[in-house]
């Protein structure tokens, strides 16, 4: 049995397909097949009048929650409200997967189940499709045919699949739920439905039968929607009970009994005197229905002898409401019932659901479902930051008259995966910080101009230089700029790694590091890359920032870095060194620059696939690519894509960046001994988080 299998996500296009039935489903046949078992509820539900809160709050998530078999409390499988999406969505994207994150090493197997529509949201369904694939789920599509014939159903399954895979987020099987199974031909039907379906929609097709019970309202779910008064005191298990059918007292007393159905609610105007006699007295008879509660309606006071009658009678709930008796009947049709730990027939009849589910429907089948395989940027920028926390180094920030890098700290100090010194004035910093409100107390603030280690410093520098005839005098006016300064610090171990460029130019921050730091054994060209997280992937362009036209060793030294570096965060490189033909299409001197690098490349122990020259398109394209290059180890699947010169790759990741929606994390230097890093002058708070992230992570394999 595999452990630690990708998660579930149950999710629906619309409210009332029957989710929570499902995800209970699966979390029995789970936990039946030996796996532990947990439940995550990503969008708190909004919770209607019908539904009793319980004391954790959602009673269904609650249910779930001590249905499953892992370790965990309620408020550990939850994650955002929808107000939290309304006010900041990237935000809210990241607590999810931080929450859903802490759970998931706890179990085998996490079930997801998705919102349940009950705000109205414009975009709910891209919504749930967007979590599933942050959290790398494998996404199980229900829908509901109660109540549709099979062409519209038909038409309203094949667009939701589209449009899921349109946008990446491809699901793992269909689930066509609520089937009536009230004749004889539901094997017929069901079986046509997984065959035409699936093979149409090239997907696994499910099938399951609408069972009226699991989605039928409690009589205390009722009386909540309806705002009654319980007038006699019976067993309070008898308010548990489900009600399968509304039925209106609007015949005589003599013929309701011709009316009504098993285990219906009866509604009675209250001054129908008759009737409640007659539905009682018949209670027990074996030859009529029995029915689980009967709702006075209108607000007419009963007389002496229906009260007395009502009060008497232990077997049936007597509920009165001030409604009218078509409200009353209307808010009654449109009551759905929760599964809720309190509803012992519904998790009985899941259960039983459940075992004839996966008798038919073979568990193993959902299993063998492909993970996916999906990095969104918010993935991505979780998982630099676990990255970084694994092994907390110690990062220096020069810039500290800057609002953004305060603002930076704090971010970075709260989250707490890289210590941090701040250079310049401590009162001055500290004025500031608190003036905006930030909390960065957990920093060392450090004034290079007051600095007892100041003549180390210099004497350092002196001995690193001298041969190119500067003095110590030199030495000591060059550790006066805040650059020089913090790539001393980290030459010398005072701290792991360095962040500049919020207010300074790329060549005035990096220009410290050839200098000082100097390129690590075997590299000869320091160089870039930026990370680039689309929609549903990461890519690493290179080198975008450095070299203006790197020659072919150059070239080869900078795919080598690349590669590497692409390696170092979870991106498996795959090489593509780009120009403006493909393979022997095309000739001339940029190309045979390319060809020669990746001659060289493939002639050092580089241990992941390289090709060049090749053109973007049949790099990441795989129809372009399988034309174009069909023998190719990387066509139409790179990861890592060099550019042939500076003008072509800052050009081209600034294009993707704006007009793909695109997160460009970096630059990222490469091929130092230790990791210092520029930031845009334009960088956001959020750029220069993630950078200091990166260098943290780079550190770690210092």
């Amino acid at each position: 049995m595999e452990r630690n299998q990708s998660p579930f996500y149950v999710m629906a296009s619309a409210a009332n397909a029957g989710t929570s039935i499902i995800t209970a489903a699966l979390i029995y046949g789970l936990k039946d097949a030996g796996y532990t078992v947990g439940i995550f509820r990503p969008v708190n539900s909004i919770l209607p009048a019908s539904v009793i809160p319980s004391e954790q709050g959602d009673p269904m998530l609650q249910a779930l929650t001590e249905l499953s078999n892992a370790d965990l409390a309620y408020e550990d499988c939850t994650g955002v409200n929808y107000l939290d999406l309304l006010e900041d969505r990237n935000t809210a994207l990241s607590t999810i997967i931080s929450r859903f994150d802490a759970i998931q090493d706890k179990c085998d197997i996490v079930v997801v189940l998705g919102s349940d529509y009950s705000t109205g949201m414009a975009d709910e369904f891209d919504l749930n499709g967007q979590i599933a694939m942050n959290l790398g789920a494998r996404l199980l599509l229900v829908e509901s045919l109660r109540d549709r014939d099979v062409t519209t159903f038909r038409s309203i399954c094949f667009a939701a699949v589209q449009h899921l895979r349109k946008n990446h987020q491809n699901p793992a099987a269909l689930i066509v739920n609520r089937i009536p199974a009230d004749n004889d031909n539901y094997q017929e039907i069901a079986a046509e439905i997984r065959e035409s379906f699936g093979e149409a929609l090239n997907l696994p097709v499910l099938t399951t039968p609408e069972i009226p019970l699991l989605h039928a309202p409690t009589v205390s779910e009722l009386q909540r929607a309806v705002h009654a008064t319980l007038i006699n005191d019976v067993d309070s298990e008898l308010l548990n009970n489900e009600a399968l059918a509304v039925t209106v007292a609007g015949v005589t007393s003599q013929r309701i009994l011709d009316h009504i159905s098993e285990s219906s609610i009866v509604v009675v105007p209250a001054d129908r005197e008759n009737t409640l006699a007659t539905l009682l007295a018949n209670q027990d008879n074996p030859e009529t229905a029995n029915i689980v509660g009967i709702i006075w309606t209108a607000n007419v006071e009963p007389t002496a002898e229906q009260l007395e009658m009502a009060k008497t009678n232990v077997q049936v709930p007597i509920l009165s409401t001030s409604l009218g008796t078509y409200v009353t009947a209307t808010t009654i049709d449109n009551t759905r019932g929760v599964l809720r730990t309190s509803a012992t027939h519904k998790l009985a009849k899941a259960q039983e659901f459940a075992a004839e589910w996966f008798d038919a429907t073979p568990l193993d089948d959902l299993l063998s479902t492909p993970a996916p395989t999906s990095v969104t940027p918010q993935m991505f920028q979780y998982q630099l930051l676990q990255r970084a926390k694994a092994e907390k180094k110690h990062i220096v920030l020069p810039e500290g008259d800057d609002d953004r890098i305060l603002e930076a700290a704090d971010i970075i100090l709260h989250e707490g995966f890289a210590d941090l010194t701040i250079l310049g004035d401590p009162d001055s910093i500290l004025t500031r910080a608190k003036q905006l409100g930030l909390d960065i107390s957990a920093a060392a603030l450090l004034d290079p101009d007051h600095y007892d280690g100041l003549d180390e410093f210099a004497e350092t520098y002196f001995e690193l230089r001298k041969h190119k005839g500067i003095s110590i005098d030199d030495a000591r006016e060059k550790m006066k700029d805040i650059s020089y300064f913090a790539t001393m610090m980290v030459h010398l171990g005072k701290a792991d790694g360095m962040v500049s460029g919020a207010a300074h130019t790329t060549a005035h921050t990096i220009r410290p590091s050839f200098e000082i730091i100097k390129t690590k054994p075997g590299v000869a060209t320091v160089s870039s890359i930026f990370l680039m997280c689309l929609d549903d992937h990461v890519l690493a362009f290179g080198d975008c920032a450095v070299n203006i036209d790197p020659t072919p060793a150059q070239l080869a030294d900078i795919a080598v870095s690349s590669a590497d570096t692409a390696r170092q965060f979870g991106v498996e490189p795959r090489v593509a060194l780009l120009s403006y033909s493909t393979g022997t299409s095309g000739s001339g001197a940029d190309v045979d620059k390319v060809r020669e690098a990746v001659a060289i490349v493939n002639d050092s122990d580089m241990p992941y696939p390289v090709d060049g020259p090749i053109q973007f398109d049949a790099a990441v394209d795989a129809t372009v690519g399988a034309s174009k290059a069909p023998d190719s180890p990387v066509a139409g699947r790179a990861t890592v894509l060099v550019f042939p010169d500076l003008n072509t790759g800052n050009n081209t990741y600034k294009a993707v960046q704006r007009t793909a929606g695109a997160v460009a994390v970096g630059p990222i230097l490469q091929g130092l001994k230790k990791p210092i890093n520029d930031l845009s002058r334009g960088a956001l708070v959020e750029d220069i988080v993630n950078t200091v992230a990166v260098t943290a992570t780079q550190a770690q394999s210092i």
